[in-house]
């Protein structure tokens, strides 16, 4: 299979950050793409250079913010019309490490059929209420795919092949935010893609390196509980199959 990969990266109000992320990227892969949605910070006036001067780099805005997952699916949707087969998804703001999107693509270029995640190793800087909570996500993400397949389903730097992830959570509204990333996982593991795990680095920026986050402890973590209860009835329906697939030891270390 021909693989064509790019980097897709969503931004909401990601400050001076989102510059110094744009310029390391570019230098290790030349197919960029960066949805703004609908910032409001004007942060994207930074990068608009590097249109003119990458011809692999594009800007797309959305006029109104309507979330991580929403931004990522917009994009996905223009890069599977544009030829890509691939996309290596990664925030804007600086927790992601650039100089493991060679080893992502590899990976995924030698499995095509597959979403490569990443699996993330914390420097002691991560607050410690992330850490609890990632517990209880990969705890249920466990329940949800009954097993270790998917490993930590909330860090965001992993490739999607695209046709799979249009079909699986291109409809309806579910995973348009910060809810994403746990339900893309799960939603295309049961759909029969299989899943690499990739050891990544992931650091957490203070203020004075730029470092900004947009969520909300209440709000999101309201919306986690949410998406496990929507999960639940899929879990129900899949449950044979995923049973069947344990036993058969179908994926690959």
């Amino acid at each position: 299979m021909r693989t064509r990969h790019l980097i897709l990266m969503p931004a909401y109000n990601p400050g001076p950050v989102l510059h110094r992320t744009v310029r390391e990227v570019l230098t290790v892969w030349p197919d960029l793409w960066v949805v703004i949605d609908g910032s409001t910070d004007r942060s994207e006036r930074s990068i608009e250079a590097f249109e003119g001067s990458h011809p692999g780099f594009r800007l797309i805005r959305c006029e109104r913010n309507r979330g991580k997952g929403a931004a990522i699916l917009h994009g996905a949707g223009l890069a599977l019309a544009a030829g890509f087969t691939h996309a290596l998804v990664m925030d804007c703001d600086g927790q992601h490490p650039t100089d493991r999107i060679a080893d992502f693509v590899d990976a995924s270029r030698r499995r095509p059929d597959a979403m490569v995640l990443g699996q993330p190793l914390f420097g002691p800087e991560v607050p410690k209420e992330r850490l609890w909570g990632r517990q209880l996500s990969v705890a249920l993400a466990w329940f949800q795919v009954l097993g270790p397949a998917i490993g930590d389903p909330l860090f965001g730097f992993r490739v999607y092949p695209l046709k799979a992830l249009v079909a699986g959570l291109g409809s309806g509204k579910r995973g348009r935010r910060y809810d994403f990333d746990h339900e893309a996982a799960v939603r295309l593991y049961w759909s029969g893609t299989p899943a690499l795990k990739i050891p990544a680095t992931c650091r957490y920026l203070d203020r004075d390196e730029g470092g900004v986050s947009h969520f909300s402890y209440v709000r999101d973590n309201l919306r986690f509980i949410l998406l496990h209860l929507r999960l639940f009835p899929g879990w129900l329906f899949h449950l044979p199959g995923l049973i069947i697939r344990r036993k058969g030891n179908v994926e690959s270390p």
